[in-house]
């Protein structure tokens, strides 16, 4: 079987029509008249957005924000140990509800386009993320006092001893 030769020249002069039919040349080839700039695509219109959902937006960026806040300035003032055991994990756990608050202040703040709020849960986010930092990495070997997560048991208390009995009178 042998196939005829192909005419490449005639091959390629479709292909290159079928591309300007389509309008997806975008560099012009060399020799070809330059074509006009296709125009963009059309323009979306504005979505129009009430001002209620505007407000109330903004209103949970803000809460978002405050919340971070008041979460992240509550650590330091933390009123109960946390050396070990299950006061360390609710500590940790206020930290990582801190940090949580803050980073959605922070989303919310990016979606409402809101400088000082983003500026704000994004500290929060690096105060409450160092503050429980400092109590789990010396417990994952990253310090060099090293601490335990579960506090140590406490020893069993000797058995009370046999009270020493009075002689008997007589004996």
């Amino acid at each position: 079987m042998t196939e005829q030769p192909r005419n490449w020249d005639k091959e390629l002069a479709d292909i290159d029509r079928v591309i300007d039919k389509q309008g997806a040349g975008a560099a012009p080839r060399p020799g070809s008249p330059a074509l006009p700039p296709a125009a963009g695509p059309p323009a979306r219109a504005a979505v129009p957005v009430s001002p209620v959902a505007g407000r109330r937006s903004v209103a949970m960026t803000w809460f978002w924000t405050v919340l971070a806040v008041l979460l992240a300035a509550a650590l330091p003032l933390w009123p109960y140990g946390k050396e070990c055991g299950l006061q360390l994990f609710f500590y940790l756990g206020a930290a990582t509800l801190a940090l949580l608050a803050g980073i959605a202040g922070a989303v919310s703040a990016w979606a409402t386009r809101s400088g000082l709020a983003q500026l704000v849960s994004l500290l929060v986010v690096v105060w409450s993320g160092a503050m429980g930092a400092r109590e789990a990495l010396p417990r994952t070997g990253y310090a060099a006092q090293s601490k335990t997560w579960l506090c140590p048991a406490a020893p069993e208390p000797a058995p009370p001893a046999e009270q020493a009995k009075p002689p008997a009178p007589g004996a």
